[in-house]
């Protein structure tokens, strides 16, 4: 007797293994490039609340939505969080957008995200980056100056029709 090969393809990585299971390499390749993570954000002492700003990091390369100096980050940038499968789930401010956040909570990949599309420019055309949308906090006079760019809108997901959640 003959066997036919199955005709579907296998599942991607990120349909087949949890975060905790991934490479190092599937873990990277999981960021969609929005940028919305490289973001200045300001904490409300009394509610808890987190608002991201249009200031984005000084490592932040505003063309490209990446950093410029990924490898050595955390030496330049102290308060830079590492993103680990250990800690996305408590990190409440990440974008509903990105990736991590979405596989953590269970939810796929947008069909706008690189994974999916096949094109790195897909989630710029999808508006969910945030190339060219935002100052340096370099141009600050004082980090504190940041509050004059807040961007609640930011922390809706992006990349969604009529903003509807996926």
């Amino acid at each position: 007797m003959h066997v036919k090969p199955d005709p579907s393809p296998s599942k991607p990585f990120w349909e087949t293994k949890t975060l905790e299971q991934m490479s190092p390499a599937e873990w990277e390749a999981l960021c969609d490039g929005c940028g919305l993570c490289c973001l200045v954000r300001f904490e409300d002492e009394d509610t808890g609340e987190v608002v991201p700003t249009r200031v984005h990091c000084k490592l932040f390369d505003p063309a490209t939505c990446a950093c410029s100096n990924y490898a050595e980050r955390e030496r330049h940038v102290p308060d830079c969080i590492k993103l680990t499968p250990g800690n996305v789930a408590q990190l409440q401010w990440m974008p509903l957008s990105c990736a991590y956040r979405r596989l953590s909570e269970g939810r796929g990949l947008a069909d706008w995200h690189p994974l999916v599309s096949g094109d790195p420019e897909t989630v710029h055309a999808a508006g969910v980056s945030i190339r060219g949308q935002t100052v340096s906090e370099l141009m600050l006079d004082e980090p504190e100056d940041a509050l004059a760019y807040e961007a609640p809108e930011w922390m809706v997901e992006r990349g969604t029709r009529r903003g509807r959640q996926r």
